[in-house]
């Protein structure tokens, strides 16, 4: 194309850009994107854009097909009618036993599990600053599988509470070394990414040789947790997800505001009157919390907590951590998966910890090949 042929072009471009339609448009944008803020109860204040209310519920819609499908299909096959009558409190004791005690609670979990996921990721991500400051890459994931793993080799049951509070504690140890790495010189985004790293690869060192010295039996049911499943998923791994997690995101709700001030930075932050330390602190708390119920009830699923956060933030453009969408965006990438790795190689069915590690990997091509081209932009 020649100069003279790009000119007219340009001009039109200009053109285009300074039209009432075009700022029509820009002006319906920022007021979609624009927050608005909800008062409850208490002095709490929550603020939300048309935006991210609108890929919420889009997402949301997603979650219930994606759980519709997986209710009404599998190898065992049961009418429409049939699984209403279940639905209802009718049916035959075997379609009840399929949809009530396989089916229905696989889907919660699945929905459930992604959603806690996300949201950690979410609070991990902005206190990091980092995209890559989700709990499976800087170590957090793997401690709270370290607590699980010397519960389950000791004789504890993989649906036992033990195994949710050796997660949990497990995570927790793991974020006080990483924080204490970081601590003496001023906890930073990279930082922090990296003193993860490191502790998460010596952790998964331990949990090999955990792994090696077991008993065959136990070994082998150990390492078939850490793949990540929902294969044998009953109501009670669920119950208590569906309890912690309502009151954890409550808790990450209140937290948006300061959490969205630390984003521009510590010492914009504290002077605008965030207790930074305190805060930071609250929310490694949270975020470690929501993770280890999350690999008590699954084990640990890679990547879920790094991809869910970002594809929320970019779809909803918010401002600071994503908390609604990336719970709901959490929940979708799951119950996907979950409904993959039963389908893809049925009868048989593989952990869904594989397929969100294959999804993960596509992710994070897709990111480099963004990146290269933004790079090539520019």
């Amino acid at each position: 194309m020649t100069g003279a042929d790009e000119a007219p072009n340009r001009s039109a471009r200009r053109a285009g850009r300074a039209s009432p339609g075009g700022a029509r448009d820009r002006a319906s944008e920022r007021a979609a994107a624009r927050p608005r803020v909800l008062r409850l109860p208490g002095g709490i204040t929550l603020r939300h854009s048309r935006r991210a209310a609108a890929v919420t519920a889009t997402v949301l819609l997603g979650c219930a097909v994606v759980g519709a499908v997986t209710m009404f299909t599998g190898t065992y096959r049961i009418g429409t009618g049939g699984i209403v009558d279940v639905l209802t409190g009718g049916g035959s004791d075997t379609d009840r036993f399929i949809i009530v005690g396989q089916r229905l609670p696989r889907v919660c979990a699945a929905l459930l599990v992604g959603a806690a996921l996300g949201l950690s990721g979410a609070l991990f991500q902005s206190l990091a600053r980092n995209p890559l400051g989700s709990p499976d890459v800087i170590g957090f994931t793997t401690g709270s599988t370290s607590g699980a793993l010397v519960v389950i080799l000791a004789g504890g049951s993989g649906a036992g509470l033990g195994v949710g509070a050796g997660s949990v504690l497990g995570g927790l140890l793991t974020a006080v070394v990483v924080y204490g790495f970081t601590a003496a010189r001023g906890v930073s985004g990279n930082r922090l990414v990296l003193a993860g790293i490191a502790v998460g690869a010596m952790l998964a060192s331990v949990n090999d040789f955990l792994l090696t010295r077991a008993d065959l039996e136990s070994a082998e049911s150990a390492k078939a947790w850490t793949y990540g499943s929902l294969n044998a998923v009953s109501w009670s791994q669920v119950t208590p997800l569906a309890v912690a997690l309502p009151v954890l995101a409550a808790a990450a709700l209140a937290m948006g505001g300061p959490l969205r001030l630390m984003e521009m930075g510590d010492d914009t932050a504290g002077g605008l009157g965030v207790n930074v330390t305190r805060v930071r602190a609250f929310g490694l708390l949270l975020g470690v919390a929501l993770a280890g119920t999350a690999i008590a009830v699954a084990g640990p699923i890679g990547f879920l907590a790094l991809a869910a956060p970002q594809l929320a933030r970019r779809t909803a453009r918010s401002p600071g951590p994503p908390i609604g969408p990336a719970m709901a965006v959490g929940a979708l990438l799951l119950a996907t998966a979950d409904l993959l790795a039963q389908r893809v190689l049925a009868p048989f069915q593989i952990p869904v910890g594989l397929v969100t590690g294959a999804l993960g990997g596509i992710y994070l091509l897709w990111l480099l090949s963004r990146e290269r081209r933004a790079s090539g932009a520019g």
